[in-house]
């Protein structure tokens, strides 16, 4: 199959260009203010609409720059020492979402800290949000025809532009289903199941790390870095880690709740 044609600008006004995206992130952060607002009312959480619109805010730091320190760090650190004025050229791409995960838990654990108010119930919050971001942010990338999968002979296979015009997996299309869709519904499932503050976020974290993990098989690695031991990319790397971390820290939030009843 062909990479259907699709403009990465869906808006010019002059010489503004608004691109599919930026439009993903934007959608994203309206998403989540939605359901803040749902979960405050739900759990009867001190916190104003306006407080809830301060959170997407302070959500959005976190995720912008958390995300393209990130992908600074761990991906690319030799091309940005080298070419400096790139690393405020988020509109090229170039975002990571461990970097971006560090981002809005620190955001969220100042804003915690700012209105007196547990961590952890912040943080579930945000837990529930990351798919909807994770899930329109790989349908921008499908967009763009960027982080495409590795050669395949399926019948689902597309050549995307600027690739060696090989047949690939759609592994953008992938993520938007395990990370976006599936793991929405599977954190939301814990959300309501439980009581125990954090557990929502492992589960997240742990879901997160088990697709992550998955797909990467499929994805082309990165061309700067190349697979570990021929093996493993780096997304699989930071990913995996989250998966175990995830699964331990719901276990043991679980037995203390226990052991405090």
């Amino acid at each position: 199959m062909q990479f259907p044609h699709i403009d990465p600008v869906f808006l010019s006004i002059g010489p503004l260009q608004f691109r599919w995206y930026g439009l993903m992130y934007v959608l994203s952060f309206i998403a989540t203010y939605f359901i803040i607002c749902s979960e405050v009312l739900r759990k009867k959480l001190p916190l104003t609409k306006d407080n809830a619109a301060d959170l997407v805010f302070y959500g959005a730091l976190g995720v912008v720059l958390g995300g393209r320190a990130g992908y600074i760090l761990f991906y690319n650190l030799g091309f940005y020492l080298a070419n400096p004025l790139k690393l405020f050229a988020v509109w090229e791409g170039g975002m990571s979402f461990h970097g971006g995960f560090l981002g809005v838990m620190l955001a969220f654990l100042l804003y915690a800290r700012r209105k007196n108010i547990p961590f952890l119930a912040l943080i579930d919050m945000a837990a529930l949000c990351a798919p909807v971001g994770l899930g329109l942010g790989r349908i921008g990338n499908f967009i763009n025809g960027e982080l495409y999968g590795r050669i395949t002979a399926a019948p689902w296979g597309i050549i995307f532009p600027g690739s060696d015009g090989s047949s690939r997996h759609p592994s953008q299309l992938y993520e938007a289903f395990l990370e976006g869709l599936a793991l929405f519904f599977i954190v939301r499932f814990v959300s309501r199941k439980t009581t125990v503050s954090g557990v929502t976020t492992c589960a997240a974290i742990a879901g997160y790390g088990l697709f992550r993990f998955i797909v990467e098989f499929y994805r082309q690695p990165d061309t700067q870095i190349g697979l570990f031991y021929g093996m493993f990319s780096m997304g699989q790397l930071l990913s995996l880690p989250m998966f175990i971390i995830g699964i331990i820290t719901a276990l043991l939030l679980s037995r203390r709740k226990k052991v405090s009843a």
